[in-house]
């Protein structure tokens, strides 16, 4: 870890730098997981086919996926904190161009650049945060990055329910345009401007497979887990994204100073907490989309009476922000994240349970619970990523973990959709069960289990 400037020594322990940070990407993922809930209002208004509305979402995912490997050069070449503003500021203009949208295409438009802007900010959110902070903070610094995962999916589809119920969709986005002013300005005047690094020259062939390679993957699996497209087509964007895949490794190999640094999984920590936290993110980031189906399609309750008991999580999360760093200093990385795993998967198959004769109070318990489990896992992954990765190479490692995050949350949405489809057609019927998203669910569970073991190779 590079050593901090002295103006910001005797502000180390302040925790104002991550908590800007942390804002501006929770302010990101409730926004595009609030964006859900207004599709049907938004297709009413355009006068569109309900299936044309997944445009919305699947360009967002698409220029995301291509603009995430160029973030963490940018980030160096023109320091981050001008990086981060400028993500910002395209992020307020596209909001707002969504507000404005009169037909579809303009509202696509919007979206796909508020993907683009939210490509930037996860992956130089981190590298400011890497740049300040102490190994000794690094913890407690990242659990702030690693909160809006965990609370925004949760929270989004409440929000977007209301302003679409009590305003109207256009909200969604004109919410944004506040919250992104003041994030600029609270980020001019609190954290700090490091300097630009010195770095190669963009890899644009790299640029053009590696984008590639996540875009098309990232767009085959959604489809292939929420039917957006025909099977064999869904199949064949994988594929193609497999073979821009190899290209890159191909290429990376070759390349001296290639834009997605492959060498950086050889780092024992890193590597580690790449292959547990993917694995772990293949089980639990399908639970939203699991538990809006359970509770909503199967158990009959309302989109409002679903969002109240998921927010339940959301403050388990909140909760653990209060504990995480204690237990790590107890217990060590490896404990506590090999342990954690198997709760984790404890809670999602005590989700498993529910049925129209379990008790709501009980429901909030469980998902209070398993929100605490859940934010310390994602809160402890963040810091133990970074443990051996060399000051200089935190952009890098930050894009490319950037990348395995987005890859392996389509893949656990594309996995859920792909077995609930198979098991219904087993049972020649067309609407999943309860029975369903509950079997869906245990392998989830194992997923998260099975992680506990990668993570057992980690240095405590």
């Amino acid at each position: 870890m590079t050593a901090q400037p002295a103006a910001l020594v005797g502000h180390l322990q302040s925790p104002k730098v991550p908590v800007i940070i942390g804002a501006a990407l929770f302010m990101e993922l409730l926004d595009s997981t609030a964006v859900m809930t207004a599709l049907p209002s938004m297709a009413a208004d355009f006068g569109e086919p309900g299936l044309r509305m997944n445009l919305v979402v699947s360009l967002y995912m698409l220029a995301l996926a291509l603009c995430v490997p160029i973030s963490g050069w940018a980030a160096e070449r023109f320091r981050p904190r001008q990086v981060m503003l400028l993500a910002m500021g395209l992020f307020t203009g596209a909001s707002l161009t969504c507000a404005l949208a009169d037909a579809l295409w303009q509202l696509c438009l919007g979206r796909m650049l508020q993907g683009a802007a939210a490509a930037l900010m996860t992956p130089v959110g981190q590298v400011i945060i890497l740049r300040w902070s102490s190994r000794d903070q690094l913890l407690q610094s990242m659990s702030w990055l690693a909160l809006p995962a965990l609370v925004g999916p949760l929270l989004g589809p409440l929000l977007g329910g209301l302003l679409v119920t009590v305003l109207s969709w256009h909200w969604i986005f004109l919410v944004n345009l506040p919250i992104c002013l003041l994030g600029c300005w609270l980020i001019l005047k609190h954290v700090p401007d490091f300097p630009a690094r010195s770095v190669p020259p963009l890899d644009y062939r790299g640029l053009l497979l590696s984008g590639g390679a996540l875009a098309l993957l990232v767009a085959g699996l959604e489809s292939l887990g929420l039917g957006q497209l025909p099977r064999p087509w869904a199949l064949a964007l994988i594929a193609a994204g497999g073979l821009f895949a190899l290209g890159y490794w191909l290429h990376a190999r070759r390349h001296a100073s290639p834009l997605v640094d492959l060498s950086l999984l050889r780092l024992r920590s890193f590597g580690v907490a790449q292959a547990g936290g993917g694995l772990f993110r293949l089980g639990s980031a399908a639970q939203p989309f699991l538990l809006v189906l359970l509770l909503q399609n199967s158990l009959g309750m309302s989109p409002l009476a679903a969002g109240w008991l998921l927010v339940s999580g959301g403050v388990g999360a909140l909760l653990m922000k209060l504990l995480a760093v204690p237990l790590v200093r107890r217990y060590g990385y490896r404990r506590v994240l090999s342990c954690n795993a198997l709760l984790s998967g404890v809670g999602i198959a005590l989700c498993a349970a529910f049925d129209r004769d379990t008790a709501v109070w009980l429901m909030a318990v469980v998902l209070f619970a398993a929100g605490l489990v859940r934010s310390l896992q994602f809160s402890t992954l963040g810091a133990a990523s970074y443990q051996d990765v060399p000051g200089e190479r935190s952009a890098a490692a930050s894009s490319l973990s950037a990348m395995s995050v987005q890859l392996t949350m389509a893949m656990s949405v594309s996995l859920a959709g792909v077995m609930l489809g198979i098991l219904a057609a087993a049972d020649g019927r067309v609407e999943t069960s309860v029975e369903d998203i509950a079997a869906v669910m245990l392998l989830s569970a194992l997923l998260c289990v099975l992680s506990g073991l990668v993570f057992r190779r980690l240095a405590n």
